[in-house]
């Protein structure tokens, strides 16, 4: 598991390889990913805009940016939490995601929070001995 806090709110990331859905000889890799939100800060929030930067093994990079995550925009209350999960296809057996959402507090304010950098590791890795 992955954590990143910003301003009190916390995002926790567990990213899991979908083997049973990818296809290494047609360079086709899946991941699924979980993500929660604990809201820790004294104020409601609302997550507005989600923003991704993914990174193949090749290192082809892909910008994702919209509104909400999952067709929502949610709001989380003080000491509330948000979970959902979404997936990531790539050309490559590993890579990498890094993001962040932003959000809209109760007095108006609006800020980014940091999604923490995770890796996307699967079984069809090749490593290389040191």
């Amino acid at each position: 598991m992955y954590q990143a806090e910003t301003l009190g709110i916390i995002v926790r990331v567990n990213p899991e390889f979908m083997d049973q859905r990818s296809d290494p000889d047609k360079n086709e890799y899946l991941w699924s990913y979980t993500i929660e939100i604990e809201n820790n800060c004294d104020m409601t929030v609302r997550l507005m805009t989600r923003y991704w930067r993914i990174l193949d093994a090749d290192g082809r990079q892909q910008e994702v940016r919209g509104e909400g995550v999952v067709g929502e925009q949610p709001t989380i209350e003080p000491g509330a939490r948000y979970v959902y999960s979404s997936g990531c296809p790539l050309r490559t057996p590993s890579g990498m995601m890094v993001g962040s959402y932003s959000m809209l507090a109760e007095n108006g304010d609006v800020f980014d929070i940091e999604i923490p950098a995770f890796s996307l590791d699967s079984p069809h890795e090749r490593r290389m001995p040191n």
